[in-house]
């Protein structure tokens, strides 16, 4: 008999695609995991990562891979105050058509996906339909507090002009 180890029982990266933007939610990676970590990151041409918990890992060690980290910390099971909404879209405009933007909290289910929600939601998706677009490759997420929240979160065109300008020389 195989014995079933919690890293087997966490949901897989969730990938999302929506009007060009790309996003990645998974879980917390830490110094053991993380050269895998960041290999799936690689494969998804993630530049920037959001990290929305408390640092079990080096940012540096993603730095030297080419993936800037941003810290937007807030509480488990809650929903983003305005100061990280405001911070999760300065990030969200950093990006180029051609990458996608990672998030992670500790367990991929709450925070990530409702800063995901909030993005998709700004781009013209109904709450409805980003929670289930989510949920859908992530059971369980977003709890019933933070559903409310976004069922009454109102865009304010924050991804209006869209993407960087995704030419550059290299």
């Amino acid at each position: 008999m195989k014995m079933t180890r919690i890293e087997d029982i966490r949901p897989g990266p969730c990938f999302i695609e929506y009007k060009g933007y790309k996003f990645l939610i998974t879980d917390r990676p830490n110094d053991r995991n993380l050269p895998n970590y960041i290999a799936e990151l690689k494969k998804r041409n993630v530049k920037n990562l959001v990290r929305v918990c408390e640092p079990t890992y080096k940012a540096s060690d993603l730095n030297a891979e080419g993936i800037n980290v941003y810290d937007l910390p807030y509480d488990d099971g809650t929903s983003p105050p305005s100061h990280v909404i405001d911070k999760w879209f300065e990030t969200l405009k950093l990006a180029n058509r051609d990458t996608c933007v990672a998030v992670h909290c500790v367990a991929g289910l709450g925070r990530a996906p409702v800063l995901v929600a909030i993005a998709l939601i700004e781009l013209g998706m109904k709450y409805e339909d980003a929670v289930e677009l989510i949920r859908q490759n992530r059971r369980g997420a977003i709890n019933s507090k933070q559903l409310q929240f976004l069922e009454k979160y109102r865009p304010k065109s924050r991804l209006k002009n869209g993407h960087k300008n995704s030419c550059c020389i290299q």
